[in-house]
């Protein structure tokens, strides 16, 4: 009972990357670079772990970030065990790799645009194995390894070459269960991205705030389909819940998205390109 009630105390691990990644560039900006998130986003997580101890662990400055003796003294305790993470994480094998793709991304793009595919992708390459690791911020990616990546973020975050996976704007999606005016029902948005409902106010002329907040589109998408309210979610990830009528739109409106999926693949990998080229196919069929 004792392991039980220690694992419950624990905060989210994304909170204390975040932590750690400002502490080391004393910056939340360049913690955020390094992560592939937004400089909200990582602020918003430092914010909550430290609501969470109910401590100061940033003196925040005009000049940048200094740490409090709280978060002095905890640092080197959150060091340690990430990188022993990510050091388990490069012993990880499951047979031979001849056959064996390796695809990381996050649970969002697994869910809702890979895994309804996946039959499709088994009855086209029955000799290939797929092995999908969950991965978010930058040093998942690296300690997987994986053949094909495919990440959320802005351009720059993605790197050069790395494709944009299309539709990317981000549409209001609600259950088709739900009824209500679309103005009188509760608002889902998922955090840590530059677009929300504000946006959505400023171009579409919605005022009202959201009630309900995620940290992922995924998330966001699986609540509307619940009919907890009406999400603002990735076109991308929506297409399969929209065609098998899990959502419906809840206004015909769109938004641009300065963030998007970007897809990379190591090009000495005949699986990767095999992949990517069946992803691309697949996701411009259901655009048609």
């Amino acid at each position: 009972m004792a392991g039980l009630t220690m694992a419950k105390s624990l905060p989210p691990l994304g909170w204390l990357r975040s932590f750690e990644a400002a502490a080391r560039h004393l910056s939340f900006t360049a913690a955020a670079e390094e992560l592939g998130l937004t400089q909200s986003a990582v602020s918003q997580q430092v914010k909550s772990l430290e609501t969470r101890l109910a401590v100061p662990l940033f003196m925040r400055r005009a000049r940048g970030l200094a740490l409090t003796d709280a978060g002095r003294r905890l640092l080197p305790d959150v060091e340690a065990p990430l990188l022993a993470l990510a050091a388990a994480m490069d012993g990880v094998d499951a047979g031979p790799e001849k056959t064996l793709l390796n695809i990381a991304t996050s649970v969002s793009v697994a869910q809702w645009v890979i895994g309804p595919r996946l039959p499709e992708f088994q009855a086209r390459f029955p000799d290939l194995r797929v092995r999908l690791f969950s991965a978010i911020w930058p040093d998942d990616f690296h300690a997987t390894r994986a053949d094909v990546e495919i990440r959320f973020g802005s351009a720059k975050q993605a790197g050069v070459d790395a494709e944009l996976l299309l539709p990317n704007r981000l549409i209001a999606l609600k259950s088709a269960k739900i009824k209500g005016d679309f103005h009188d029902l509760p608002l889902i948005e998922a955090v840590g991205t530059s677009s929300g409902w504000r946006s959505w106010a400023k171009q579409v002329g919605h005022t009202r705030p959201a009630s309900i907040y995620t940290d992922t589109f995924g998330m966001a998408l699986h609540l509307a389909a619940q009919g907890s309210g009406v999400a603002l979610v990735s076109e991308l990830l929506a297409e399969h819940a929209l065609r098998t009528g899990l959502v419906e739109r809840a206004h015909p409106s769109s938004l641009p998205s300065q963030e998007g999926y970007y897809l990379s693949i190591s090009k000495d990998k005949r699986q990767a390109s095999m992949f990517r080229e069946w992803l691309l196919g697949s996701l411009y069929l259901s655009a048609t």
